[in-house]
């Protein structure tokens, strides 16, 4: 009876151990840290004032700034933003390694609590009310819909499974902006988040298109027509979008475009569709990235499977 009952334990292990080596080490000691915040400002309420975005009050507590993206005020706010962080950083850490992800991470942050402590001194100007100066605003979405914006990036035709329906993961940023633009008009709470998701969308598609700097190229950005900001809408509308993105584009990007092209002809021209190639290699390794992980998955499941037929020939 010992030895029958015995070997069927190390089985679970051996698929669960597997399952839980996946996520990366910086995406677990986040969400750590996200849930010692959690617990912090559980245990302490008073502690919101001081970890979380309150725009009347940032100027004295400039590190709101960076700490309020890591405050989820409610259980079920940490609990998304904690299997968010895990699945998504379990997909692109493994491709633009640690250092990246976490730079990333923080500039994305940084950035979204900016642009919603600048649209909020905004709105009180011009409505003089005093509820957009003193409400806290915390949250980790604007992170992960940045996350969102990567896996579009480099693995932009994976199919997703959704309620019965596949997608496919380019559409998903689009489609979570959506989706939350629409339920926070009849849900007056979610009004709070919508700010942090949607310029959490944006700064981090700024970052990955002009910014990024591409080790295996040594240029910057993702230039690529595929990951235009058009491309975040369908094609009927991408005719009016495309003049208007390409204003802002020579506003904001002119100047460096131009340095950047002194810079090549000094050394090496780039051929023509270069940029769309190097696109293509990039998700061709994110999508062999994703079917070698699969693969390793599907090995310790059969390794398991193995291991409890081998207990039940012994019994």
């Amino acid at each position: 009876m010992m030895s029958g009952s015995s070997p069927p334990a190390p089985s679970l292990p051996a698929g669960s151990g597997g399952f839980f080596r996946g996520y990366t080490k910086l995406c677990k000691g986040l969400a750590v840290i996200l849930l010692l915040v959690h617990l912090v400002v559980q245990l302490f309420p008073s502690a919101v004032t001081y970890l979380a975005l309150i725009p009347g009050r940032t100027i004295p507590f400039a590190w709101n700034l960076i700490t309020a993206g890591y405050v989820e005020q409610t259980i079920p706010g940490v609990v998304v933003s904690i299997i968010g962080l895990l699945l998504f950083g379990k997909l692109l850490e493994p491709l633009w390694g640690s250092k990246e992800l976490s730079k990333f991470i923080f500039i994305v942050n940084f950035s979204t609590s900016a642009c919603v402590f600048m649209t909020a001194i905004v709105l009180y100007y011009i409505t003089q009310q005093e509820i957009y100066l003193y409400t806290p605003l915390s949250g980790f979405y604007g992170v992960l819909s940045g996350l969102l914006v990567g896996i579009k990036q480099l693995l932009p035709d994976q199919e997703l499974n959704l309620f019965l329906l596949k997608i496919k993961a380019k559409w998903i940023p689009s489609l979570v902006a959506l989706i939350s633009i629409v339920v926070s008009f009849f849900v007056n709470d979610l009004m709070s988040y919508l700010p942090v998701l949607l310029f959490g969308i944006y700064m981090s598609w700024i970052y990955l298109r002009y910014f990024q700097k591409r080790v295996e190229t040594g240029l910057k950005g993702d230039p690529s027509e595929e990951f235009s900001f058009s491309s975040f809408f369908p094609e009927f509308v991408r005719p009016i979008l495309d003049p208007v993105a390409s204003v802002f584009h020579r506003l904001l990007c002119g100047r460096s475009e131009r340095s950047d092209a002194r810079g090549q002809t000094l050394d090496t021209s780039p051929l023509p569709g270069s940029d769309s190639i190097e696109a293509n290699r990039r998700r061709e390794r994110g999508q062999r990235a994703l079917e070698q992980r699969l693969a390793e998955k599907l090995a310790a499941v059969r390794s398991s499977e193995g291991t409890s037929l081998d207990a039940a020939d012994k019994v």
